[in-house]
């Protein structure tokens, strides 16, 4: 048994796992399967939250490597892999993109060799850090990004799980007063809103029996992340009212791209 894999936890739900269970992953456990049905009886759209946020993802990227023209893109708490990881979506639109994921979960670790492979003009890599270890993600990304030039931070559906308000928007801050003009901020979150009081329900459960624990944020707190940023229309909204392609119901998961 590798390190990585003695680190897999298979007694306790995680997030990861169980938002790959809602996409129709396999990369999961029955505690994973179990606990993400509890949580869809409790809040029965919750499931459509993982497949807007993937689709808000490709969108977004799509849009900073065409029309923006970024071509580096820094993805922390990436998850597992899916369909249309970063790379895969930037890649298609630039070869010579070039990607860093980001994350400290031992089963996506266990499958970084999915996440390596790209283009023969761009380049991937993957590093073990934790979203709070601002300077060294830096230092370590700085090996395939050129931080002089302009990056696409991707934050999403991460930092709702540093619980201090002004720890996490120190984090962001960080990360952008460190990065070119032209980069982009792109981050989603869990909201609590009192048109959906059954996703405060479902966070109540997941906080006492999974994984890690997460913090909702009002939408106008997420839109605080933003701060000192050009954001980009339609603003923060619902991840999947965030330039659809095709009407599609609101979630809980709010969303919104800024410029520096």
């Amino acid at each position: 048994m590798t390190d990585i894999e003695s680190r897999i936890d298979t007694s306790r739900p995680h997030t990861a796992r169980i938002w790959n269970y809602w996409t129709g992953g396999k990369d999961n456990y029955p505690v994973d399967r179990e606990a993400g049905d509890r949580i869809r009886e409790l809040h029965p759209g919750i499931g459509e939250y993982a497949k807007a946020d993937r689709l808000f993802l490709g969108r977004a990227v799509r849009h900073m490597a065409g029309r923006e023209g970024v071509r580096q893109f820094l993805d922390i708490g990436t998850g597992l892999p899916s369909a249309d990881n970063t790379h895969e979506v930037a890649q298609r639109v630039a070869p010579d993109a070039r990607v860093v994921y980001v994350d400290n979960d031992p089963l996506v670790l266990a499958h970084a060799r999915a996440l390596l492979v790209g283009t023969p003009e761009g380049a991937t890599d993957y590093l073990d850090a934790d979203l709070r270890d601002v300077d060294t993600i830096l230092a370590a990304a700085a090996k395939t990004l050129d931080l002089s030039k302009p990056v696409a931070l991707m934050l999403l559906g991460v930092v709702i799980f540093v619980e201090d308000d002004e720890e996490s928007y120190g984090v962001v801050r960080r990360f952008m007063d460190a990065l070119a003009p032209g980069s982009h901020l792109v981050l989603s979150h869990t909201v609590t809103h009192p048109d959906m009081p059954d996703v405060d329900a479902a966070v109540a459960f997941w906080n006492e029996h999974g994984t890690p624990k997460l913090t909702q944020r009002t939408p106008e707190a997420v839109a605080r992340y933003f701060d000192g940023l050009e954001l980009l229309e339609p603003g923060v909204v619902s991840c999947s009212a965030w330039r659809p392609e095709r009407p599609a119901p609101d979630v809980a998961m709010y969303a919104g791209v800024g410029r520096k």
